[in-house]
């Protein structure tokens, strides 16, 4: 709560890492941050009625390499949902290599196999889901543009 509040404060965007307390994390983001929410859900692993609240309330989406497991059914179906805009991707790294990896160390570079996978789900090219997801972090950081 501490952090949340700081973050407001500076008018600094969130980074969630939420698993399993769906409806806690919105409870304590409603109430500290109120309507002022900027951020991304990381590493998403919610339902389609988790990523519906945040993406209502305006978080960008990340997902990371566990998109590739073979296992990741559900997972890559909430990718469908997630409109292009707010779509980030991430490694997790050292965590949740990706599958040809699996029981390795996951690297920053391994992030080219969630947007392979991420451009398979939503039918675009590698580069298209390379640029997009690049856009969407700079404008939630508010980076520089390369």
């Amino acid at each position: 709560i501490r952090l949340l509040e700081t973050a407001k404060e500076a008018n600094l965007p969130l980074i969630i890492h939420n698993r399993d307390s769906h409806e806690d994390m919105i409870d304590i983001l409603k109430n500290i941050m109120g309507n002022s929410l900027n951020g991304v859900m990381h590493c998403f692993s919610g339902d389609e009625k988790f990523l519906k609240t945040c993406l209502d309330m305006g978080f960008f989406i990340s997902f990371t390499c566990n998109v590739t497991y073979k296992n990741a059914g559900k997972l890559r179906e909430i990718v469908k949902l997630v409109p292009m805009d707010r779509l980030l991707l991430e490694t997790d790294a050292p965590f949740l290599a990706p599958q040809d990896f699996r029981g390795r160390r996951n690297e920053p570079m391994y992030v080219k196999y969630a947007a392979e996978e991420v451009a398979k789900i939503k039918g675009i090219d590698f580069s298209e889901a390379a640029a997009v997801t690049a856009e969407n972090a700079i404008r939630l950081f508010k980076l520089p543009k390369c």
